[in-house]
């Protein structure tokens, strides 16, 4: 009884052991580039195909964007975005273009901080002091939308506290 106690433990030491070094030598896969096409960029999932959110796509209708930033603690803003001709689609998400609806983007100092798909969003983490902050209007599809062949979007310095 005792041998095969002794057994055991040995046995469970070198499974154990050797179950360690081999997922030590499967390579893990590489990070995901965030700053892949030259510009940063949230992940959609792995079955969603990789979208050029720069592509300009007529929204269909006039539109525009407009943002009020408001201080919420240190390195945190609370947004307000208020688009017309456009509703927050967040059901028709990757699918087709469809005239008034969509989500949007925003970026601090040209970094995409997050997708929306509502009227107010907290961000936090940020740098304090002057940022600039640009809101896009995005097609379910994810192309910026655009009307007459300019971008539908806004940009303003904010004050970060």
């Amino acid at each position: 009884m005792r041998a095969n106690l002794l057994l055991l433990v040995i046995g469970a030491f070198f499974g154990t052991g050797g179950g360690f070094l081999l997922g030590q030598a499967v390579e893990a896969p590489p990070p995901h580039d965030h700053t892949s096409h030259g510009a940063p960029h949230d992940d959609h999932g792995a079955l969603e195909p990789m979208h050029d959110h720069d592509t300009l796509i007529e929204n269909g209708a006039p539109a525009s964007v407009s943002v009020t930033a408001r201080p919420d603690g240190p390195g945190a803003l609370n947004l307000r975005i208020t688009p017309t001709g456009m509703t927050f689609a967040p059901e028709a998400v990757n699918a087709p273009h469809v005239t008034g609806q969509g989500h949007a983007h925003v970026y601090v100092n040209g970094v995409k901080q997050a997708r929306v798909y509502g009227e107010w969003l907290h961000l936090d983490g940020l740098e304090t002091g002057t940022a600039t902050l640009r809101v896009t209007l995005n097609a379910n599809s994810h192309e910026q939308l655009a009307h007459d062949g300019e971008a539908v979007e806004t940009t303003q310095e904010v004050v970060v506290p």
